[in-house]
């Protein structure tokens, strides 16, 4: 079964870079600009996985994460942090908010790939 992936980030090329090389990697992917956008998505898909940004307009990644945590139907959704705020303090603060991976930009799509493919096992209860 291919898992369902959803990016949140609002820079139009790391989107279409990400969504072109986890597409590559046999995953289906649906890209938003922003957090209002994945929560007008996730009102009618339930994804496998949610990679987002944190510095974005108008809802940031930790806002955009509170959200879905507060949601009975979307709360078992892994949560992995795509950002540019790389230091020891901003990924503790990414732990503590709930998220389940952070990775720091520049990253490695591998990297990426190992997390997602760790992370989606681990959700649905078979080994990766």
């Amino acid at each position: 079964m291919t898992a369902k992936l959803l990016l949140v980030d609002d820079e139009p090329g790391v989107r279409e870079a990400v969504t072109a090389y986890l597409e590559d990697s046999g995953f289906e992917v649906t890209a938003v600009a922003n957090g209002q956008a994945a929560l007008e998505y996730l009102e009618t898909n339930v994804p496998d996985l949610i990679i987002t940004d944190i510095m974005m307009p108008h809802m940031d990644g930790y806002a955009f994460l509170e959200k879905v945590r507060q949601q009975p139907h979307l709360n078992h959704i892994p949560v992995i942090f795509l950002t540019a705020r790389g230091m020891t303090r901003d990924r503790i603060q990414g732990y503590d908010a709930g998220c389940d991976a952070y990775l720091a930009k520049p990253f490695d799509p591998e990297e990426l790939v190992a997390i997602i493919k760790n992370r989606a096992a681990a959700a649905s209860g078979c080994p990766g």
